[in-house]
């Protein structure tokens, strides 16, 4: 058939249009985007392979059809093309080890550089991996360049091109490729001279648009959940897993990050006089770096204690949320969490309708929002600004010489919280 806006609107995730106008073109629609592909038959092994065009709407159908007749004619031409898009980046790859190799310093040796000598150094593994996943991937055309031949207009055309469909993305590009550069001129592996353009161009115009649902743009939404909601999403736990829904209470009833929920072993929990406490080391908190940070005491109260002891009695002093056996991260993964509440949802797409026996009747949430909930509901309270803070585990403006760790405001604080949930869950 041919193309038409408004079906392509209404397509849901697993759904797709096929374009009747250009044989292989199609549009395909996925959780979060809606993209253009082309599917052809190799001409080297005759197998059905595809690469992705752009996102739709962002790239609109006659630009895609140019985009696909483009493509078509180098497929025809005996080209494959998904081949070729991986032979690219191997050949920049070695482009650029050989000019390493006879003594130019290329673009491709300073990002490794920064990679070995900074970030490997300095960032956790999951965090180190994304920076070499989006330094390496994002800059094939790059690396066989020298820095200075990196002029105004490449560097700004390769973020607007990343910007078009990922502003939040091209950002991060944008600050990891600037603090690159100054690695290397700190360093003096390139002249003094040589312009950063990185940390000159689209300042303060790369901002998220919001995620986007059906290809547009939803806006940037802080959301915290309102007390009759709290109370409806306790009273709507029971259907959820037991692993959700402990996940669930962790996040309501602590205020912790779900980083840190997750990835909780018995090993960081202790029977105190004071009642029982979860100590999450500095080095997995978000702020690791800071040097006025210190380990976070999370005083666990109600239901949040009742799951971590039912778990602790099960896993011992090992991780409280193991993962299957055989996975690579041996904890479960955040985004557990966030696919069960999307799928809990009553707009939830065909393709995932029967995953739950019910649907939890709400305007659309995510994890993180329990966290602003938790630091909201305190100020309602009438809780102090700096407890409320330490609740959350934010570093105050005042460390440097303020060395109160709040013990003892936080666990009253959280039981009041706790309290005051149970009654929302009664109503």
């Amino acid at each position: 058939m041919s193309f038409n806006a408004r079906r392509a609107k209404a397509l849901q995730p697993g759904e797709h249009i096929i374009v009747d106008d250009a044989p292989g073109l199609r549009l395909v629609a996925r959780a979060s985007r809606t993209t253009w592909l082309y599917r052809y038959k190799s001409p080297v092994d005759e197998r059905m392979r595809q690469v992705a065009i752009g996102h739709w709407p962002e790239m609109g159908y006659p630009a895609a059809l140019a985009v696909w007749d483009q493509l078509r004619r180098r497929r025809d031409s005996g080209e494959d093309l998904a081949k070729e898009k991986k032979r690219s980046v191997k050949v920049a790859a070695a482009q650029s080890a050989a000019r390493a190799a006879e003594g130019v310093y290329t673009v491709g040796q300073l990002i490794e550089d920064y990679l070995r000598g900074h970030i490997e150094r300095h960032r956790k593994p999951k965090g180190a991996a994304e920076a070499r996943r989006l330094l390496v991937d994002y800059t094939t055309k790059l690396q066989p360049l020298e820095p200075g031949q990196v002029t105004r207009a490449l560097a700004f055309g390769l973020l607007e091109t990343v910007a078009s469909h990922a502003p939040v993305l091209a950002n991060t590009l944008r600050t990891e490729l600037g603090a690159a550069w100054e690695y290397a001129l700190d360093a003096g592996r390139i002249p003094e001279d040589v312009p950063n353009w990185w940390r000159q161009i689209l300042r303060g115009k790369l901002r998220s648009r919001g995620k986007i649902v059906k290809g547009e743009h939803q806006g940037v939404k802080k959301r915290a959940l309102q007390p009759a909601e709290v109370g409806k999403l306790i009273r709507f736990l029971p259907n959820f897993s037991t692993l959700i829904s402990d996940l669930l209470i962790l996040y309501l009833w602590t205020g912790a990050r779900g980083a840190e929920i997750v990835a909780m072993s018995g090993a960081e929990i202790t029977d105190e006089p004071d009642g029982v406490w979860w100590t999450v080391p500095r080095e997995r908190l978000k702020m690791a770096r800071n040097e006025n940070l210190t380990d976070l005491r999370v005083p666990l109260v109600g239901r949040a204690l009742d799951v971590v002891r039912r778990r602790r009695e099960e896993h011992g002093t090992g991780f409280l949320f193991p993962s299957r056996p055989g996975a690579a991260v041996r904890h479960v993964e955040q985004k557990v969490l966030g696919v069960a509440i999307w799928a809990a949802r009553p707009d939830t797409p065909t393709p995932y309708e029967n995953s739950m026996r019910q649907r939890l009747q709400m305007e659309p949430w995510a994890p993180h929002d329990l966290r602003r909930t938790v630091r909201t509901q305190l100020a309602a309270l009438k809780c102090p600004v700096d407890v409320g803070e330490s609740v959350l585990g934010h570093i105050l403006p005042e460390a440097t010489y303020n060395r109160h760790q709040y013990d003892q405001e936080r666990r009253a604080w959280l039981l009041t919280l706790s309290a005051h949930w149970e009654q929302l869950a009664a109503q």
